[in-house]
């Protein structure tokens, strides 16, 4: 494999998966790619691919313009980034920190990168591992404009869809907050049908098709229920909340009666009821939304 002179060195901080994933990518691309983890081991076959395996964070970080961090959670990033050596070696470099938290933890770290002289993207991938280098990979970033249009070039080679979200830094985890939301609620929506279906003599394989069907209604609900929310109108001319709620009870009644804990469901039904109660009740649904977010 030939590396690549005309784009910048790269190294990739963590490699879990989705860190070993993105540093393959990088390698792919023929850019000069150093690697290392906290945990040793982890490097053994990108190294045999090619990639540089650096002895400590601080040599690698000192051996590229741009450092990719991808670890569980901000305190391992923390612990990888702020210590004296590292955050001496990062500066004037770029840390695009690619780390899922939340995004007062990405304010944080920025300020304490700008107090150390460090630049800094913060970013959220919104696609699994095996994505990476794909057509099918889904980046977010948020930070300043010209440095990520600076590293854009080799953020790219990750594959897949880059999308700038506006210089304020949380941006970019605020979305990965909101639809990790959506993703585990629904998930935890299909999981708990299933247990409903079952009880009832219906299999999982028999019930998907049907659930497929469900989601493909709700893309353009979406897009309404997000007009409405942002005009404040809420309409509730397809489904006012009076008649959703006394679904809702209808799915707390069958789960409980086959002793299925109907927690969510009550939860839903519940956010659905103090609208009701609030004056809400010829709304649309999305009206909960307008509710929760009332102090």
């Amino acid at each position: 494999m030939s590396m690549s002179t005309n784009l910048p060195a790269v190294t990739v901080l963590g490699l879990g998966p989705m860190g070993r994933a993105l540093a393959g990518a990088f390698l792919t691309a023929g850019l000069r790619t150093t690697v290392w983890n906290r945990t040793p081991g982890k490097d053994r076959e990108l190294i045999e691919a090619g990639a540089h395996g650096a002895g400590s964070a601080e040599e690698a970080v000192a051996a590229g313009d741009l450092t990719v961090v991808c670890v569980v959670n901000y305190d391992a990033a923390d612990a990888l980034l702020r210590t004296e050596p590292v955050a001496r070696a990062l500066k004037g470099r770029t840390v695009v920190n690619l780390t899922a938290d939340t995004p007062d933890r990405a304010r944080r770290t920025a300020q304490w990168a700008a107090d150390h002289g460090i630049r800094y993207l913060d970013g959220a991938i919104m696609t699994p591992a095996p994505s990476i280098g794909t057509p099918q990979a889904v980046f977010l970033h948020s930070g300043p404009r010209a440095l990520y249009e600076e590293h854009r070039p080799v953020l790219e080679e990750l594959g897949g869809r880059h999308t700038h979200l506006g210089e304020e830094i949380g941006r970019a985890a605020t979305f990965d907050i909101a639809l990790l939301d959506l993703f585990w609620t629904a998930m935890a929506g299909y999981a708990h049908a299933v247990a409903v279906a079952r009880a009832e003599g219906v299999t999982a394989g028999e019930l998907a098709p049907f659930a497929q069907g469900i989601g493909a209604i709700l893309p353009p609900l979406f897009a309404q229920f997000a007009r409405d929310a942002d005009d404040g109108t809420y309409s509730g001319a397809i489904n006012p909340l009076t008649s959703a709620a006394s679904t809702m009870a209808h799915v707390v009644d069958v789960s409980e009666a086959h002793g299925i804990d109907a927690g969510v469901m009550r939860a839903v039904e519940g956010m659905a009821r103090r609208s009701i109660g609030l004056g809400h009740g010829t709304d649309g649904f999305i009206r909960v939304a307008e509710v929760l977010g009332r102090h």
